[in-house]
């Protein structure tokens, strides 16, 4: 099976090599090979600054890739294999040749398909949607001196300055959208002596429709708004008329308020609903039994009988109905009555038809861990969720855990290894409401999605030879909205609680001479709250670029130990609570992710992340639970979790300590990701990842381990590397290869910043799920 491996690859090579000597021979007469861009020159007028959107505009139409693009669209590929495979004589359509060439041959692009005249108006056109009127453009083919079938072009583009909006004023409106218009002229976006934009009038459009659509008018549309644009009374400026278009139809200058409502609930066997229920004026049809109870429908339902119609309400009435969780789809059907009220409003009656979904989901993970400890071994998460508990949109999950490692390195170290190294079992049940459980005072205003989640959880875990520990946990949390893009969850009770089972001797031995990392392991109960900030700006036509930040502050034990101190319940140093030593703690952590659009095809993913937390009063030491780490598929990709740090210190692998996750109380990361598509479905991907983790205090048993400004940047471990990603659509399939560039402590086989001994024991693979930010 090798030996015909290795002949199918040398039958490839060779083939390829025996028509690499020409890209051009099956050209015919007149036919040019497009070999990518030779110059791109564009020059503005003083003051004018072509950045973002504008930039990519204009330099974007002449971006042509000619074929294989290394760095399109200006170098090409060394490699072009699918001119080879296309030059080939293919006669039969059989055989590996005919394979290869169905799958492999590429079509030349040509100077004739560049069309590059037709390009520069395009450019023209482009630059005039930004005010940009009168460009100046031209363009050479450059000939191959070798060959003069093969070409470059060269482009250049004179952008003047853009034209100024002069007097801007709404024309010809009359009677009640008049009054609409008036009264919110204040939002226009259109400003005197701001540049002429044509984007920014798309979205003036966008803006007046959903005024009037958000008043009544449900038939208005917004390519029923003209521009009227003069430019004949000052040099390079424009006044601006907006205006309705003639010969609108009569139902879009006409306002509506909403007639009957009706929901339709429906099972997924699209069996005929049976029964009949009015609640606070919106009719109910169903089959028996109701699945939903009528007050929750209620809250989800925003258009109400007599209200003046909103398309916002409309939607925010289906939002709310797929919030819920328990509905497949929603269609929402208008029908307009003939008869017009004295009031002067037509009438619409609603008709939503909701399908039920499946009550049960399930969910199954699987992952397979390497530690740079030798540890190897399979991870498990089997999860199922009703999703309807008390006929309201409540979700129960039911989630089991379980992880099972073994060493496959040398255990000449371990001379009590065995079979089974280590295993953890976990168990975790949730329950999530579709609501705030909160006083009324305290109740948002229902625009967004909001929920309140509880959650209890019990982990065992067991470290063969070392130590048993059994954990709980139970939280109470909040998560809402307080705009489009600001995010809330606050946690105002969450508790940890942390229990050795058994220790073995040789564990003992090493926490006696390593008392910072014993504290972490103490039996301690961890009362806390937390709140978290999330700002999520989606990308949008004006702005491409996408901007994700969250800042979560975590205090531990505070608020127990100020009601002790109070009432007079406090004993020094080691507070308890029901006979155990609580932890006092505080914990900030805050992440910026941008996503900068590149082209229409690629993308620059940069985040910086930090952390800083600091044990006080109750305690001298972070939980080991709560302190940071880093390395992994989803961090810094060169090397494996939890083995770097903290600052300079290393734990040798041969170490009775290395077992132990490396952790720290301070926490940096850098990440940079240039991600691109190759084909179809598969893209690729790019990255440098950097950072280390920290203690605050220092410890004599891992030295080095302290955070300190002086060598900082040599502590910064830094790793480089490539990816795949197929994108299944639901799913995302992410293969990593990390490369170690350098590690934060000294390595006694290679010195300088590359310090990496051998460079195969610097690459890491990571196969994972979805991507790493």
């Amino acid at each position: 099976m090798k030996s015909l491996g290795n002949s199918l690859f040398v039958i490839i090579v060779f083939m390829l090599l025996g028509s690499s000597c020409s890209q051009t021979k099956r050209l015919t007469e007149g036919e040019v090979l497009y070999t990518g861009v030779k110059k791109m020159n564009i020059e503005t007028a003083k003051g004018v600054k072509l950045e973002g959107p504008k930039s990519s505009a204009i330099s974007g139409p002449l971006g042509f890739p000619p074929n294989n693009p290394l760095y399109a669209p200006y170098i090409r590929s060394p490699f072009p294999v699918g001119l080879w495979v296309y030059n080939w004589n293919v006669k039969k359509e059989k055989g590996l040749k005919h394979w290869l060439y169905k799958k492999l041959a590429k079509k030349p692009v040509l100077i004739s398909d560049v069309q590059p005249e037709l390009r520069l108006k395009v450019v023209e056109n482009a630059a005039s949607e930004y005010g940009y009127f009168g460009v100046k453009s031209s363009y050479e083919i450059i000939p191959n001196k070798r060959n003069p079938k093969k070409a470059k072009i060269s482009y250049n583009v004179y952008v003047p300055e853009a034209y100024l909006l002069g007097t801007v004023e709404f024309w010809g409106w009359t009677g009640r959208m008049d009054s609409l218009i008036q009264r919110t002229q204040r939002g226009c976006l259109l400003k005197s002596g701001a540049e002429y934009n044509l984007y920014t009038m798309e979205d003036e459009r966008t803006r007046i429709t959903k005024m009037f659509r958000n008043s009544g008018y449900y038939y208005f549309q917004s390519d029923y708004i003209e521009f009227l644009v003069d430019t004949t009374r000052e040099r390079r400026v424009a006044d601006v008329r907006i205006a309705l278009k003639h010969g609108i139809p009569a139902v879009a200058l006409q306002p509506y308020k909403v007639g009957n409502v009706e929901l339709v609930l429906e099972n997924s066997d699209q069996s005929e609903t049976q029964d009949t229920l009015s609640y606070k004026g919106i009719e109910v049809k169903y089959t028996k039994p109701l699945d939903v109870k009528p007050k929750v429908l209620a809250r989800s339902m925003h258009l109400l009988p007599g209200d003046t119609y909103s398309f916002w309400r409309q939607n925010r009435t289906q939002t709310s109905l797929a919030r819920l969780g328990i509905f497949k789809y929603t269609n929402l059907n208008v029908t307009r009555a003939d008869s017009v009220k004295k009031s002067g409003f037509g009438s619409l009656d609603f008709s939503i038809n909701a399908v039920y979904d499946l009550p049960i989901e399930t969910e199954i993970e699987v992952d397979v861990s390497s530690k740079s400890n030798n540890l190897l071994g399979p991870g498990l998460s089997l999860g199922i969720t009703n999703k309807n508990l008390f006929r309201g949109g409540e979700n129960l999950t039911f989630k089991l855990n379980g992880a099972y490692e073994w060493e496959v390195g040398d255990k000449k170290t371990n001379s009590n290894s065995g079979l089974i190294n280590s295993y953890e079992l976990g168990v975790n049940v949730g329950l999530s409401l579709p609501r705030l459980l909160v006083p009324n005072f305290l109740k948002s205003s229902k625009d967004f999605a909001e929920r309140t989640n509880f959650q209890i959880g019990v982990d065992f875990l067991n470290r063969h030879t070392f130590f048993r520990m059994l954990s709980f946990t139970g939280s109470l949390s909040y998560d809402f909205q307080s705009s489009w893009r600001v995010y809330h969850t606050i946690t105002p009770l969450k508790i940890t609680y942390t229990h050795l089972l058994q220790t073995s001797k040789e564990f003992d031995e090493t926490m006696e001479n390593n008392p910072a990392i014993a504290m972490s392991f103490k039996n301690q109960l961890i009362p806390s709250m937390s709140y978290s900030y999330t700002y999520d700006r989606a990308a949008t036509r004006r702005n491409p670029n996408r901007l994700y930040w969250q800042n979560t502050i975590m205090s531990a034990g505070n608020i127990l130990s100020a009601v002790q101190y109070i009432t007079g319940n406090h004993q020094g140093q080691n507070k308890k609570l029901f006979g155990n030593i609580y932890s006092q703690f505080l914990k900030l952590t805050s992440e910026v992710i941008v996503y900068r659009k590149i082209t229409e095809t690629s993308l620059l993913a940069t985040r910086f992340m930090g952390g800083i937390g600091c044990a006080y009063g109750n305690s001298r030491v972070m939980p080991y639970s709560e302190q940071f780490y880093i390395g992994g598929a989803n961090s810094i990709r060169a090397f494996t979790i939890r083995s770097i740090g903290p600052g300079s210190y290393h734990q040798e692998s041969d170490n009775k300590t290395a077992y132990l996750d490396q952790t720290g109380d301070i926490k940096l990361e850098g990440n940079v990701e240039l991600r691109f598509k190759i084909m179809y479905q598969l893209n690729g991907a790019i990255f440098l990842d950097a950072g280390n983790v920290w203690l605050l205090r220092n410890d004599p048993k891992r030295p080095g381990g302290e955070f300190k400004l002086a060598g900082l940047l040599k502590e910064i471990a830094l790793g480089t590397g490539f990816g795949l990603r197929y994108d299944f659509g639901f799913i995302v399939l992410r293969g990593d290869l990390g490369i170690a560039l350098h590690t934060p402590y000294k390595n006694p086989d290679k010195s300088g910043y590359y310090n990496i001994p051998k460079f195969k024991d610097g690459l890491r693979f990571h196969l994972a799920i979805g991507y790493p930010f």
